[in-house]
């Protein structure tokens, strides 16, 4: 688990292919690795791996055809920038929002404008994902958490300040580059919930009566 709040900028080092899918080496730049062991899960540009190779200033992935086909790992180059955060740990703060590393699909920036100092992203979505996103919910971008500003039919809006695009690859997004997304958690699993429920005919013994007879402001 994740929190979406990148902690540096690293670098592909070495894509070596490997019957059908890839190791991966990344230069982990200011990422402190002194706590990682190996088996450890690492996201980079917001996919969870897991490190099966630890250097001085760098690890190893191990990246499948599963997660080839839906992320953009595939297409990265040696020398590419990625996003790198550290599995939470229960102690941390959130101070992004729950993050699995699992890419649900791949958006496209529309258009890039200055707004003041910080600049404003219009990112498509696939269509299949945009019942998951909820203007001022979050949404993980190539592994940054963001608040969604707004939605225009099949885009929706993010705000960048200045020290998240100093802090992360996205100073060098621009119109129609693809970029990972995952969408919120809490949106899947209360969809799976509610799909659940209609198809067994059960009916939950939440409902709004029975949280406002424990206090729960409904």
């Amino acid at each position: 688990m994740f929190t979406g709040i990148i902690e540096a900028l690293g670098q592909v080092r070495q894509l070596q292919p490997q019957g059908g899918d890839f190791r991966m080496t990344f230069a982990s730049g200011r990422l402190d690795l002194g706590d990682v062991k190996l088996g450890d899960s690492i996201a980079v540009s917001g996919v969870c791996l897991t490190v099966v190779e630890l250097h001085k200033d760098g690890f190893a992935v191990d990246v499948s055809r599963e997660t080839l086909d839906k992320t953009l790992l595939g297409s990265l180059k040696s020398g590419s920038a990625v996003n790198l955060e550290k599995a939470l740990r229960l102690a941390d703060r959130l101070g992004g929002h729950l993050v699995a590393g699992h890419v649900d699909g791949v958006g496209q920036i529309h258009s890039v404008q200055n707004s003041g100092r910080s600049q404003v992203f219009a990112v498509t979505a696939p269509r299949e994902l945009l019942r998951y996103i909820a203007a001022k919910g979050s949404i993980c971008v190539d592994g940054i958490s963001l608040t969604v500003n707004a939605l225009e039919g099949e885009q929706f809006m993010l705000n960048l300040i200045p020290h998240t695009l100093t802090n992360t690859t996205a100073s060098a997004w621009r119109a129609g580059q693809a970029v990972n997304l995952e969408v919120d958690l809490i949106a899947r699993y209360l969809e799976r919930w509610v799909a659940t429920e209609a198809e067994s005919g059960l009916k939950s013994e939440v409902t709004r009566e029975s949280l406002a007879a424990k206090g729960y402001p409904v």
